[in-house]
């Protein structure tokens, strides 16, 4: 695994078009409303699914450990991607992304992978997939987004960081390249301790696309 990146590191580039920041009010607070057994083939797991306080706010946690014990337990907070993490799609890295994220967190004394359905960056699967359309025409994932009237990244870290707090973490050393993560949680009151780079292996169809997050949307990808 990569070496740990200090958290001073991690909040420099923040680009500069991200997601609209909307000024509302918001009822805090996330539950945990069911609990199992998840046994994987990268270790033994509990999985957990939490909801929020508003319709709509829910995630799955795979945690591993106590995370009660633990000073800052490894987290990674993954969005969900149906045709990487289901389908193995090369465009994009995120199963790869996941598969090391549970590979380090079952190494781990505790930990948590956090899973979000905010697929295509928060734009939703269907719009997900006209952005693919429009990059095989050309464009980056910057330039579809933008073609199709959305931000660069529509993701909100708020109910994140309440699904962290309801596992009982109030520090945690995240599994992330992204700058705007790490400033999310942080402002949402979830200290992260240690910014811990994941970095799988990049294909040849994924390169374009990690070089464009990087040179466009701020993230740490210092080996491309």
């Amino acid at each position: 695994m990569n070496t740990a990146a200090p958290i001073a590191t991690a909040i420099l580039n923040v680009p500069m078009k991200s997601r609209p920041r909307k000024k509302t009010l918001r009822t805090r607070g996330a539950r945990i409303v069911a609990s199992a057994a998840l046994p994987t083939s990268y270790g033994r797991f509990t999985i957990h699914g939490i909801e929020g306080a508003h319709k709509g706010e829910e995630a799955v946690a795979v945690r591993h450990g106590d995370l009660t014990r633990a000073e800052a337990p490894l987290v990674r907070i993954h969005s969900q991607c149906l045709t990487g993490d289901v389908f193995t799609s090369e465009r994009c890295d995120c199963r790869a992304q996941l598969e090391l994220s549970l590979k380090e967190i079952a190494k781990a004394k505790a930990g948590v992978v956090l899973y979000l359905p905010q697929e295509g960056r928060g734009i939703g699967l269907i719009n997900k997939l006209k952005a693919y359309q429009l990059q095989d025409a050309g464009l980056d994932t910057v330039e579809a987004n933008r073609k199709l009237g959305f931000a660069d990244d529509s993701r909100d870290y708020e109910f994140a960081a309440d699904a962290l707090k309801a596992l009982g973490m109030k520090s945690v050393r995240l599994l992330s390249n992204n700058p705007d993560k790490v400033q999310q949680l942080e402002a949402a009151g979830v200290k992260v301790a240690e910014r811990v780079p994941c970095r799988p292996k990049t294909t040849k169809h994924s390169a374009a696309y990690l070089k464009t997050k990087k040179t466009k949307m701020g993230h740490l990808l210092s080996d491309l």
